[in-house]
């Protein structure tokens, strides 16, 4: 058996890096800021601990463009780098100086924000260069160093004249990649993905206005000053303890990161643990109404106050990516190119997390402020509706705060709701039914049966009512969900008691017989029933087994195989007990029946919004003809 070493070769591994490491050239701006940022953030922390007897100061990181020698330089004023560092931390590809810092202080050092890990990001510069210089004086009393190299395994090293402290990375752009020696591109970039980092980044100077003395003159014109254009906040929000914050605090740092979203936000959760991992942000629920399609990707994923991507897939459960906000954690798993989520056990501790946090704060909503919550109920309730569906551990939380608004403006969690109905809405065989509606005004009479019955009526509208309903009755016992408009109000919530219909068997099978010769076949099924007088002749239903599976299959998952592409079908109930349909089944005349049993059906099918196009047309001309 033979052992031995693999060779790297690094002549072939640097044009990978140059190349592919990272999928967007755009990130070497990032990437060299969190170099910059590691570099100064290393001098705080050494400084702070006693370790160098140099002064921190107020350092900042500065970003420039010398657009006539097509060079970009990021400068910074940090810990900066001997001759013998830079032959180590730059010429030694993948050896990160930031991992090998945080191991030597790695008892003081766990809080210091630096953010390196790989030591591959000052190769991205290379992407978009064909030359870089390094040109960096250390904290120590050594000569500067300046490093250059043209993309390949050569470099040159010697002394440089610098004699300030820290470090200027100089890019000579590629002539493909100009774009980068623009302003406006730059600060785009710079905004993108810089705009929160810890260090304030100077990019070019603007004009300030100067305060007015209170005994200026009316006509007085103020005078500017010419100041650093710093491009970012270094302490947002979610760097701040809550209690260092005011609710105008958490809605002015939403308009920052949302500049073109003009309504407030209903209400924030501010995340904030430290074990068994790391995690800060600020989640907020924005006004969503019944809104599937509101737009995701609007949570904002950070690490080290560096910003990642807004596909926050995995660590943020599937519905709550509707809302927006921030979440920043050292802890989340990257890849090499901190680009992109990494599968791991820490992600779903995050993302369990947030879910039990988010749950937590709308159950101290609904017991601190029921009135307010209520109020914003429509609002929210899509987001709490496809928690409810997707997440179980979120399903037994809002037990406690998910609410059930009735026709009537009233509001119920369910256990309230089952006490509430019990007594009215038990059938026969012991079980609660619950009736609910989808649509107002559409099933307006239909609600409004149920209600002169006695019984509640849920008005349940958001588009995925059909999965929600399943599951509830999937998790608890002897209950069901009936939409009020599924079969006429006796059958609704069968009792013991049965009505009586008028008419003989062979009255009822000769009425049916002459109903089927008219009614369209295929759509509705015609169902004879004998109730009140007063109830209408005729009610158009949909069966409740068959409208749910076709409604899940439309929204996705559940229903049965296919269902969502059937026709609508209907059950066609006469009221065997009406005057309307006696007199139907006592004309003698072919003819005038069969324009009795049209309109009528076209009453009962516009009473349901069913009536449309030509069949519209012909039933109000045959209207105007009846009352001639």
């Amino acid at each position: 058996m033979a052992t031995g070493n693999i060779n790297v070769s690094v002549e072939n591994i640097f044009p990978l890096i140059k190349k592919f490491l990272y999928s967007d050239h755009e990130i070497f701006l990032r990437e060299l800021v969190s170099n910059a940022t590691d570099a100064t953030l290393k001098l705080k922390h050494l400084t702070s601990i006693g370790e160098i007897g140099v002064e921190y100061g107020n350092p900042k990181i500065e970003v420039k463009i010398d657009e006539a020698n097509k060079t970009l330089h990021v400068i910074d004023q940090g810990i900066g780098m001997t001759k013998e560092e830079v032959e180590k931390y730059i010429n030694e590809v993948a050896f990160s100086g930031a991992e090998e810092f945080l191991e030597k202080y790695k008892d003081s050092a766990k809080d210091s924000g630096i953010i390196g890990h790989f030591g591959l990001g000052f190769y991205s510069a290379f992407m978009v260069a064909n030359k870089v210089e390094i040109i960096t004086k250390s904290y120590k009393d050594e000569p500067a160093a300046h490093w250059t190299c043209e993309g390949t395994t050569e470099f040159t090293l010697e002394e440089a004249d610098k004699k300030e402290r820290g470090t200027e990375i100089i890019l000579h752009i590629n002539e493909e990649d100009e774009q980068f020696l623009k302003e406006s591109r730059i600060s785009e970039l710079l905004v993108k993905y810089n705009k929160f980092m810890p260090i304030p980044i100077k990019f070019g100077t603007t004009e300030e206005t100067l305060d007015l003395p209170e005994d200026a003159p009316e006509d007085t014109k103020p005078e500017t000053k010419t100041v650093d254009n710093i491009i970012n906040n270094p302490s947002p929000a979610w760097t701040k303890q809550p209690t260092e914050l005011e609710d105008k605090d958490y809605k002015d740092f939403y308009r920052e990161l949302y500049p073109m979203q003009f309504e407030d936000p209903l209400f924030h959760i501010h995340l904030n643990v430290d074990y068994p991992f790391n995690l800060t942000g600020i989640l907020y629920f924005p006004k969503m109404g019944q809104d599937m399609n509101i737009q995701k990707d609007k949570i904002q994923l950070y690490q080290n106050q560096v910003y990642v991507t807004d596909n926050v897939e995995g660590i943020v459960p599937e519905f709550l990516t509707m809302l927006r906000g921030v979440i920043d954690s050292p802890d989340i798993p990257l890849n090499v190119s901190r680009s992109y989520l990494q599968a791991d056990g820490a992600v779903k501790k995050i993302s369990s997390y947030i879910t039990r946090k988010v749950a937590d704060k709308l159950k101290s909503l609904f017991t601190n402020n029921r009135e307010e919550f209520e109020k914003k109920w429509n609002d929210i309730k899509i987001v709490i509706e496809y928690g409810m569906l997707s997440e179980d551990k979120f399903f037994e939380k809002a037990e406690k705060f998910a609410l059930y608004p009735t026709t009537t403006k009233e509001y119920y969690t369910f256990e309230e709701l089952q006490e509430k109905i019990k007594d009215n809405q038990t059938d026969k065989d012991g079980n609660l039914v619950i009736l609910y509606a989808s649509n107002e005004d559409a099933q307006h009479s239909y609600i409004q049966a149920a209600q002169d019955a006695g019984y509640k009526v849920l008005l349940l509208d958001s588009p995925i009512v059909a999965h929600l309903l399943q599951k509830l009755e999937t998790s608890k016992e002897k209950i069901s969900f009936v939409r009020v408009d599924s079969d006429h109000v006796d059958n609704l919530i069968k009792k013991e008691e049965d009505k009586i219909s008028k008419l003989s068997e062979e009255e009822k099978e000769k009425l049916k017989a002459d109903f089927e010769k008219v009614v369209p076949k295929g759509t509705y099924t015609v169902q004879l029933e004998a109730m009140d007088s007063n109830a209408a002749p005729l009610i158009i239903t949909q069966p409740e087994f068959m409208r749910r599976m076709k409604e899940m299959q439309q929204t996705g998952g559940g229903g049965m195989f296919g269902m969502g592409n059937m026709p609508e079908m209907y059950n066609l109930v006469v009221n065997t007990n009406h005057e309307l349909i006696s007199e139907i089944l006592n004309t003698k005349t072919e003819k005038k029946q069969e324009r009795l049993i049209k309109q009528s059906l076209d009453l009962a099918r516009l009473s349901q919004n069913l009536l449309k196009g030509e069949e519209l047309t012909a039933f109000i001309k045959r209207s105007f003809e009846m009352v001639k």
